[in-house]
């Protein structure tokens, strides 16, 4: 979710008369609260975790924390204005879940800034708030310390819950893949017929990143692209990646599993999160920790290296629509 997107998300929910089953608030909101729960509402400086999915009104998805497999953090700010969506939060516990409709153009006049090529009237976030934990201003280091003991909970969850996500996705698509020993799990899909890139070739790739829920975060495929909701016109035209392999510019498994491949060839990776963002996930991005990564793979053209590798451009990074969502 791009940062404009996550504010306006965050930014709108007031208190008001009903109509049609939505609530009316300050500018242009309007909002539903599915349950209720007891427990102490959330204030300025608490932290909260939360599962929420954008939509736009004509039901396009623009973030969806469920298919990202995990929740989203963020620290209760000051509300900007009366209506704002941290406004309304303020007025949720944990447990709680809502709707809540975003005037696009009402939010744009508060000071919003207003999300490039979304088209309607609202943007329509249903959240789930998750967890919360209360800041203590008498003792900030024991605030500090609970956050650091939720992020280390939940990171031993999503490293319990790695092999079974990989060996779930294995099964559903009814794949057969070579296990190798580092972990690293390579289905061919064509055979090459061509050279076998050796480390400093120069390799020119298609790929398609995916997450195990199968939530496309980055390609060099620009139909892919659009289909998958990430297409960025700013980046044609869309090409191959070009990079010398086996030279670190690339996750370790991306680097393994192209070795292993011949010019022509086509095949996905199933990579574990120890070859690909570990134990800390990408920052800022939606790989989360732990994260296994799934690869579709062409390998185009190979052209032998001389010498030592030249610089060439990093590791494909997954499109951000959520650039400072996640803590």
């Amino acid at each position: 979710m791009k940062k404009g997107i996550l504010i306006m998300s965050m930014a709108a929910l007031g208190f008001a008369a009903c109509q049609g089953g939505f609530e009316k608030g300050p500018a242009g909101l309007e909002y539903k609260i599915h349950t209720h729960a007891a427990g102490d509402s959330i204030k300025e400086g608490d932290f909260i975790s939360l599962n929420i999915i954008a939509k736009t009104d004509a039901d396009s998805v623009l973030y969806n924390s469920y298919e990202m497999g995990r929740a989203s953090q963020t620290f209760v700010p000051k509300p900007m204005y009366d209506g704002d969506l941290f406004y309304a939060i303020m007025k949720l516990s944990k447990g709680d879940s809502a709707t809540i409709k975003i005037d696009i153009d009402s939010a744009e006049k508060k000071g919003q800034p207003r999300p490039q090529g979304i088209k309607g009237k609202y943007i329509i976030y249903t959240l789930k708030v998750e967890d919360i934990i209360k800041k203590d201003t008498t003792n900030e280091q024991a605030f500090e310390q609970k956050i650091q003991d939720f992020f280390k909970t939940e990171g031993e969850k999503m490293q319990k819950a790695e092999a079974p996500k990989i060996e779930k996705y294995i099964s559903s698509n009814k794949l057969e893949a070579k296990k190798l020993p580092s972990g690293l799990q390579i289905v061919t899909e064509k055979e090459g017929t061509g050279v076998q890139p050796k480390v400093g070739d120069t390799v020119k790739v298609h790929y398609t990143g995916k997450l195990t829920s199968g939530k496309v975060f980055d390609t060099s495929v620009a139909e892919t692209a659009k289909k998958s909701g990430i297409y960025n016109p700013g980046r044609e035209p869309y090409s191959t990646l070009d990079l010398a392999i086996g030279q670190g510019n690339v996750i370790p498994g991306f680097d393994e599993g192209v070795l292993t491949m011949k010019k022509g060839g086509k095949s996905i990776f199933i990579i574990p999160s120890n070859l690909a963002y570990g134990e800390h996930g990408m920052q800022g991005g939606m790989i989360g920790p732990y994260t296994p990564l799934v690869f579709e793979i062409e390998l185009v053209d190979v052209i032998p290296g001389k010498g030592a590798a030249a610089q060439v451009p990093a590791a494909p990074a997954p499109a951000d629509p959520h650039a400072g969502h996640n803590h």
